[in-house]
Formats: structure tokens, sequence, C-alpha cells
């Protein structure tokens, strides 16, 4: 048995059921969830501030309790606030836990570096200055977004609410526009089905932020991650 720890932001209700949703068929994986203040997605100082390391480190401390094999960040913070915080946030889960540690960003740094994105079609329900930073953060790391659509959103809990044929219109809309791989970028929107459906419609790569949290964690233990691959051709990579 595997057992899969991730971190959630306290606000989300989309994520553990896609996770359950995508593990359903391998039940030698559990995935087991902590939580922490995150109720709004904003560039103020009092919104940054809810991803300071302190309660972060807290909510992992517990996750270590259930033994697991892995703990995985299934958040998209980093994203505006450098790759670097999430790095600094493995390292610091690893040597407090003693247990392997993953994020949701730098599993999109390394699944895009695998498939050679040149053109990334960003997706997000995010409000317009949040988006602007997440493109300059992600081309300082060599990700390259070269169309996007947002849904200019801040409360984080109504980023589930976005229905799935919107997800839909704007994954569309980005690959109209040239990308070669879309990234629905955030962890509390309903894309995972609508991504699996039009990656296979469309020919692109589309990668989901839950999925990829997930696919992070299976590479971080060496677990195989091909009988996942009904929810995106990088699990097979």
């Amino acid at each position: 048995m595997s057992r899969i720890g991730m971190l959630t932001p306290s606000s989300n209700t989309a994520l553990e059921p896609i996770t359950y949703a995508m593990l359903r068929d391998a039940p030698e994986v559990s995935a087991h969830f902590s939580r922490f203040k995150v109720t709004e997605i904003a560039l103020s100082s009092e919104a940054l501030g809810q991803f300071e390391l302190g309660p972060i480190l807290a909510a992992a401390d517990l996750l270590a309790h259930a033994k697991c094999d892995v703990i995985a960040w299934n958040g998209t913070s980093a994203s505006w606030l450098g790759f670097d915080r999430d790095e600094a946030l493995v390292a610091r889960i690893e040597a407090a836990t003693g247990i392997k540690a993953a994020t949701c960003v730098l599993g999109y740094r390394t699944v895009l570096g695998l498939l050679g994105a040149r053109k990334i079609g960003l997706v997000s329900p995010y409000t317009e200055d949040v988006q602007d930073r997440i493109m300059t953060t992600w081309s300082a790391s060599g990700l390259t977004c070269t169309a996007e659509r947002h849904c200019g959103i801040s409360d984080n809990f109504s980023f589930a609410e976005v229905d799935e044929t919107q997800i839909e219109q704007m994954i569309r809309d980005v690959v109209r526009e040239g990308s070669d791989s879309v990234a629905i970028l955030c962890t509390n929107m309903r894309g995972a089905r609508v991504a699996a459906r039009l990656e296979r419609e469309l020919g692109v790569p589309v990668l989901d932020s839950v999925a990829v949290t997930l696919w992070a964690a299976l590479d971080a233990i060496g677990a195989d991650r091909r009988r996942f691959s009904a929810w995106g051709g990088y699990f097979s990579l």
C-alpha cells in the first residue's frame, strides 16, 4: 500500500473528490488530506501571507502521523510567489518529517519540460493581476505562456463553482490561439475530466493541476504512473 498525503487549501472542495476518482481503480494507493487556511487568491499582503511556511509545515506534520510515503502540496501558490518557494517547502517538509515531498507547481515544471512545451496555454479562475504574475513567474522558470484565459475570481471557494462548460471553452480558446499544451492552473477547478477528454479530441496535452499533483506524488515515490494515463497521456512519461 502506498499512502499519499496531500496538503490542501482549507476552502477547496474539488481536489479531494477528483483525487479519489483518479485512484478508484488503484486500491493499492490511498490519499490522505491535511488543511491549512486559504480563502482568497490575491496579491495583497494578507492573501500572500496565507502561504507562510509555519501553517503548511504544521499540516505536513499531521500527515506524517499517518506514515504517508510522500507529502504533496496540492496548490499552485508558487506560480505567483516563485518556484523557489516550493523548492524550499519540499526541503523543509523532508527535513522535518523524513518523508519525501512534492508539489503541483514543481510537477508542472517537470512534466512540461518532458513534453517539450514551448507555447503553453494558461487557463485559470484567477484575477488579471494574479494571472499576469503567474505568466511572469513561469517565464522566469522557462515555461512560456503564449495564450491565456482567466475568470477574474479571487474567492478560493468559488473556483470550484466554475462549470466544466466554461473550462472547456477556455481550453479550446487557447488551443485555437496556437498553444502546444494547456495548463489548467488551480487545484479547486473541476478540470480533470474535461482535460482528459479534450486532450484526446484536440491532440494537445492538457494538464490539470489536481492530476499533475498526483503525477508528482507518484513520481516522488517511484510508483508506476501508467495506469492513470486515462487522466492524461503524460502519466505514461
